[in-house]
């Protein structure tokens, strides 16, 4: 039996104990205990003394022991600001790039620091009107109908612009 993709779906490891809800200390040992049932495999991580008062007569899949270290905090690959001014920079010149714009109003949309508000349609095609989240200031940008074999050379261009922002 092949399993299906979404039965891979194993969810991260945990920063406490599935069982006493402990977080876990830099160093500790614990135990991830992987279960397979009817929709997939299910991870637990346990504490050592949640291992050790388990029901025995459940056995999982596979287990192991392991040493807990929280993950090091990872700064945002771009930085919110960063985009942000860009987008402002970019949006605010006498002939902003459409393509470069409409990329950065969509980061910055999924982000949640713009939300679209409204589209329209003009001669010149359609127009996305986007509110800054925590301002209220409002941008708009034009679709620029981008195609899928435009796309890598829309994301060098943006990805050229954040170089030269940062």
């Amino acid at each position: 039996m092949n399993p299906l993709p979404n039965e891979w779906a194993i969810k991260p490891r945990a920063d406490a104990c599935a069982v006493t809800k402990r977080a876990f200390a830099p160093g500790e040992y614990f135990f991830t205990l992987l279960f397979h049932d009817a929709n997939g495999y299910r991870r637990e991580d346990l504490s050592e003394e949640a291992w050790r008062n388990r029901n025995e007569n459940i056995q999982p899949f596979s287990f192991w022991k392991t040493r807990y270290e929280p993950l090091p905090e990872t700064p945002e690959p771009l930085a919110k600001e960063n985009a942000e001014q860009l987008f402002r920079r970019l949006i605010a010149s006498e002939s902003p790039p459409e393509n470069a714009c409409y990329v950065l109003a969509a980061m910055l949309e999924r982000k949640r620091v713009l939300k679209q508000i409204k589209t329209e349609n003009s001669e010149k095609g359609r127009i996305l009107i986007y509110e800054h989240g925590a301002t209220g200031d409002v941008f708009i940008v034009p679709d620029p109908g981008l195609r899928l074999d435009q796309l890598e050379s829309v994301q060098n261009e943006v990805a050229q612009l954040l170089r030269s922002a940062a």
